[in-house]
């Protein structure tokens, strides 16, 4: 019998002074995205949050806090994730790296119109919350 589980993910909601910083996706599927990516073997959630938030962003977050569990079967077009999304904080000017084709900071006013995943009802949920 073959298992089929869903992936572990991690998102991280990074707040700077000017706004939340998200990346453009060089792969698909495409569009703007909240930082994050696939939970390594034997690497703690917090972990590969720290680490995707570096690898994509190149900053160095603080202050990492669990926000919410998302875990729709079609939240990724690709496979069946499941992601622990955080909030962060971070100071400095963000650089697109890793599969990040570009990289901006945004506000709730000005969120671009392509989103990616299920990071739209992510990002409402956390403005919601925030303010």
């Amino acid at each position: 019998m073959k298992y089929r589980n869903p992936i572990p993910t991690v998102d991280i909601i990074i707040e700077t002074e000017k706004g939340i910083v998200l990346i453009k996706r060089k792969n698909p599927p495409p569009g703007w995205a909240i930082p994050g990516g696939f939970i390594d073997y034997g690497e703690s959630a917090e972990q590969a949050a720290y680490r995707e938030a570096r690898e994509e962003t190149g900053l160095e977050v603080k202050d990492l806090r669990q926000f919410h569990t998302y875990s729709a079967p079609d939240r990724d077009p690709r496979h069946h994730t499941i992601s622990v999304v955080f909030i962060a904080r971070a100071k400095g000017e963000p650089e697109a790296g890793d599969d990040a084709q570009d990289i901006g900071i945004f506000t709730r006013e000005n969120l671009p119109e392509q989103i990616a995943f299920d990071h739209r009802k992510i990002l409402e949920d956390y403005f919601e919350k925030r303010y």
